[in-house]
């Protein structure tokens, strides 16, 4: 089941991956995409991190602030764009989701080598270590930074 999720997530990243390129190479970039593709991120990696804390490698309290987190900013997102205005992701934003999913990534493989019984111990040592706990806190942090950022940037527009 873990090599299972770890395949499913990597195709759910490839094209995502791939969609975005896709859409700036060829100039197909609609306002349904612009909304679309930040909401695919976010289910994504709301999923992963849901799994992580099921899993016991994440706590709840962290995986609560960045579920929360990309439930208001996909509702502010719907609100604006009811109102007719498009949100533009920040680059900031854009460094978090990249952020975000490489430690996804990270988890996932880690559970992967210890599935597959490959140097499991030491694996399992990592995702129950102090540098674990720091890399989930700085993803939550940068997490909760883009959020405020968000309502600070967007504020002007209400």
């Amino acid at each position: 089941m873990k090599i299972a999720g770890f395949v499913v997530y990597m195709i759910a990243s490839f094209t995502d991956w791939y969609d975005g390129w896709h859409a700036r190479r060829f100039g197909v970039i609609t306002k349904t995409g612009i909304f679309l593709d930040p909401l695919a991120d976010k289910i994504l990696v709301s999923f992963a991190f849901i799994a992580f804390y099921m899993l016991g490698i994440m706590p709840l309290w962290m995986m609560i602030v960045i579920v929360i987190r990309d439930i208001v900013i996909t509702l502010l997102r719907s609100y604006k764009e009811s109102k007719g205005v498009t949100l533009k992701t920040s680059y900031i934003a854009k460094v978090k989701t990249f952020v975000q999913m490489t430690y996804v990534f990270l988890i996932l493989l880690v559970i992967l080598l210890i599935a597959l019984d490959i140097n499991s111990q030491d694996f399992t040592n990592f995702l129950n270590s102090e540098l674990n706990y720091i890399l989930m806190l700085s993803v939550t942090l940068l997490t909760v930074y883009t959020g405020v950022t968000y309502f600070f940037e967007n504020k002007q527009s209400s």
